[in-house]
């Protein structure tokens, strides 16, 4: 798989950006482009954030974690859609660094229905704050 800065320097490329370009969108020096595509810094998380933002694609494909640009938790906008194994809550659980650092969750000391419980309840909250932050 790819490497952030290889993924960067693509996805800036396909945009027709220069380094200089890029780094102005985000308030950076070009140095920072420079080192971010020749994988000698990595950007803090908020800027990542930011960075699969703007180029509509998620961190993981960022990262180089997938092939895939999308977000592949793309379906929870869905009204209707609801986590139907253990498997893909813990999934989800899992990749939601703040829910267990900050609610001291333990999912590994959980039972499969507790997970799925506890995952499909997430679901539900976030799509609460999505229609009432939605603009």
């Amino acid at each position: 798989m790819a490497s952030f800065g290889d993924r960067l320097k693509e996805l800036r490329k396909e945009s027709k950006l220069t380094q200089q370009e890029l780094a102005c969108k985000f308030y950076l020096n070009k140095s920072s482009i420079s080192r971010y595509e020749n994988g000698t810094q990595l950007p803090e998380h908020d800027l990542l954030e930011k960075i699969a933002d703007y180029f509509n694609v998620s961190i993981d494909y960022l990262l180089g974690r997938t092939d895939s640009k999308t977000n592949q938790n793309s379906d929870i906008d869905k009204d209707d859609f609801e986590f139907k194994t253990p498997q893909e809550a813990m999934k989800f659980i899992l990749n939601q660094p703040a829910i267990a650092g900050y609610g001291g969750f333990e999912p590994n000391k959980m039972s499969d229905s507790e997970i799925m419980e506890f995952a499909n309840e997430l679901l539900h909250q976030l799509k609460l704050l999505g229609y009432k932050y939605k603009k």
